[in-house]
């Protein structure tokens, strides 16, 4: 038999788990957009200064170093941050996800021995 105090508190349960995962939701989504930004800046900053070094350059062995300096500088900088963000969205699935694990083992049977 089921009692109204079980119902209301399994109600309750429930919403502040789906508050909690929102709340984790929009932290992990704040941090996703914010390495964007910061990623979007740095390249702009770094895309900047290679044109401001490339403006000076007179000749082609310069214009040439200048040009590999930046790429190997734009690759790194994109491989580094593309492993950050990928990093903050793995984090964000699982914080997502861990309140679902609560409540699926709530209903899930214990393993056999």
């Amino acid at each position: 038999m089921f009692k109204v105090e079980d119902f209301q508190n399994y109600g309750k349960e429930q919403f502040e788990t789906a508050v909690n995962s929102a709340t984790t939701v929009q932290n992990g989504l704040h941090a996703i957009a914010t390495a964007y930004g910061d990623y979007t800046k740095k390249s702009f900053e770094d895309t900047k200064s290679f044109v401001e070094k490339l403006s000076g350059v007179k000749s082609l062995d310069k214009v040439l170093e200048v040009q590999t300096e930046y790429a190997k500088s734009a690759y790194e900088t994109f491989v580094a941050d593309s492993q950050k963000i990928a990093g903050l969205y793995s984090d964000l699935a699982k914080q997502a996800f861990k309140p679902l694990e609560g409540i699926a083992a709530k209903f899930t049977p214990p393993a056999a021995h």
